[in-house]
């Protein structure tokens, strides 16, 4: 795959890594992202919320928050893309710098503190996309100067169910005051009902509704853990993608920007958010699917999430070091291995690990 992202590169990690994002998102708007020519092996279809995926392979929200590149990525070879994180109103996030790449333990840290235009910018976009090449999803958060909100996930859900696949409500970002409290069983249980609520309200006549799933973080403990679990198989929730960044910082870890305060996301991300995929399929018997994110870099990384209980994967930060080469790397070694493993067909991994097969 040669595009011209992939040449620069080299310069781009030159920049400070919120204009090097930025840059790149503004080439990709322009149309010089990479093509991904080659055709997904049939191994590698599958169907979660009655939706169809070339691939299970897709990107995460923090790369597009404005909705402005979601089918160039696509195009790079993802099987879906998801946007945002999208607020009802714009808000500019925290002061800079509050991006930083580890480049030692291909990792990054952000402090953004949901950056957003808003709704308005977000919606004209996704109205008036084209045909797509896969699965869409919009990640819908809150405004920190809010008095409630559950009702910001609403305003967020009616404004774009009609022109989405996939609704994500982000409960979980390290980088908003009050942020966490939204994990707590009572709040979590009124924003579940009143997203639902708003679901309906905004696609009454659509024949395929689309499903409405939380993120949750890596660092709950394990009763907030046994709570979530609780309440996503109590409610009509479709699914769960786990995880966002952490505040943790593992001990391996080498950088000298280590310590900066924020989300942590990449390598050392991976083994945190499989440890909790897995815990997560176990705790809901199996039967919710799982956006398994966070520190995924290789096609090894996206099998064990599948094995551990992801239906779907996600990745981010990896690009920021292998550039978009990645994405079609990934998936041909991923099709090797459910294949060598006696797998036809994703859906048949997901779990394995549970089952000891």
């Amino acid at each position: 795959m040669l595009d011209i992202y992939s040449a620069l590169l080299p310069a781009l990690r030159l920049l400070p890594p919120e204009a090097a994002h930025n840059l790149t998102i503004r080439f990709l708007a322009l149309g010089f992202g990479p093509i991904d020519r080659t055709i997904s092996d049939p191994v590698l279809a599958t169907e979660v919320w009655d939706l169809e995926f070339s691939n299970p392979l897709g990107l995460s929200a923090g790369f597009d928050k404005g909705a402005q590149v979601p089918d160039a990525m696509m195009r790079a070879g993802f099987g879906f893309a998801e946007a945002g994180t999208v607020t009802p109103l714009p808000q500019p996030g925290n002061s800079k710098p509050r991006m930083f790449r580890l480049s030692r333990d291909k990792a990054a840290i952000n402090r953004l503190g949901i950056n957003s235009q808003g709704l308005g910018p977000y919606v004209r976009r996704i109205s008036r996309r084209g045909r797509s090449t896969g699965p869409f999803g919009a990640n819908i958060g809150s405004n920190k100067t809010t008095d409630d909100t559950a009702a910001d996930y609403e305003i967020g859900i009616e404004a774009v169910a009609s022109y989405v696949d996939y609704l994500v409500c982000n409960i979980s970002c390290p980088n908003v005051t009050g942020h966490s409290a939204t994990q707590e069983r009572t709040k979590l249980a009124e924003i579940i009902e009143r997203s639902l609520q708003a679901r309906a309200r905004a696609v009454p006549h659509k024949s395929k509704t689309p499903p409405v799933i939380i993120k949750i973080s890596p660092d709950l403990d394990d009763a907030q853990r046994a709570d979530i679990a609780a309440l996503i198989l109590e409610s009509d929730i479709d699914g769960m993608t786990v995880s966002n960044t952490t505040v943790q910082r593992p001990s391996h870890m080498a950088d000298r920007q280590k310590g900066v305060a924020g989300g942590l996301s990449g390598a050392p991300l991976f083994p945190v958010a499989l440890e909790m995929v897995s815990d997560m399929y176990s705790r809901t018997n199996g039967n919710v699917p799982i956006i398994g994110c966070g520190g995924v870099a290789s096609g090894d990384d996206a099998y064990r999430m599948i094995r551990a209980g992801a239906s779907l994967v996600q990745l981010y930060t990896a690009l920021i070091f292998h550039g978009p080469a990645l994405i079609p790397k990934i998936k041909t070694d991923l099709a090797e291995k459910l294949k060598k493993d006696g797998f036809s067909s994703v859906s048949e991994a997901v779990g394995a690990d549970h089952r000891g097969s």
